[in-house]
């Protein structure tokens, strides 16, 4: 059975970020093109519209910028993305980095001020959990 690896779609160039853009990333793409990849957006799965106000990790749950709580929504997505995994019988996963959903080493601090903090996104979390590698675009 092929190996798939589970991609950040904005990583790829999908406007599929919180402000509407892309975090498109050259290595990305060069991986892409020689890897079997399926790309998924854990915020959008869990329902989260495009573009959507900026949230961040704030102890145990998921703010958004207007105090709105979210973090249904990325518990949600994450549990979609890990289903994708499975299905695909993904092993690895390269994830987006500080995101709230998918960072890997750091996370913004809750303050939206820029500030990063140790931690991880809520899936990433997940896919640690589930036994799924997760990097970042910065360790390819």
């Amino acid at each position: 059975m092929k190996e798939f690896i589970i991609v950040s779609e904005c990583l790829a160039g999908i406007n599929c970020r919180y402000d509407g853009k892309n975090n498109k990333n050259e290595k990305v793409l060069e991986f892409i093109k020689n890897n079997n990849c399926i790309l998924v957006c854990p915020e959008q799965l869990g329902g989260l519209s495009t573009p959507r106000v900026p949230a961040e990790i704030v102890g145990d749950k998921v703010i958004n910028k207007d105090g709105e709580d979210v973090t249904k929504n990325f518990i949600k997505g994450a549990t979609e993305a890990l289903n994708i995994a499975n299905i695909y019988n993904s092993k690895k996963a390269i994830l987006k980095a500080n995101s709230p959903s998918c960072g890997s080493k750091f996370v913004y601090d809750g303050s939206h001020t820029g500030n990063l903090t140790k931690g991880m996104g809520i899936t990433t979390k997940l896919f640690i959990k589930n036994g799924i590698e997760v990097i970042s675009e910065t360790e390819i």
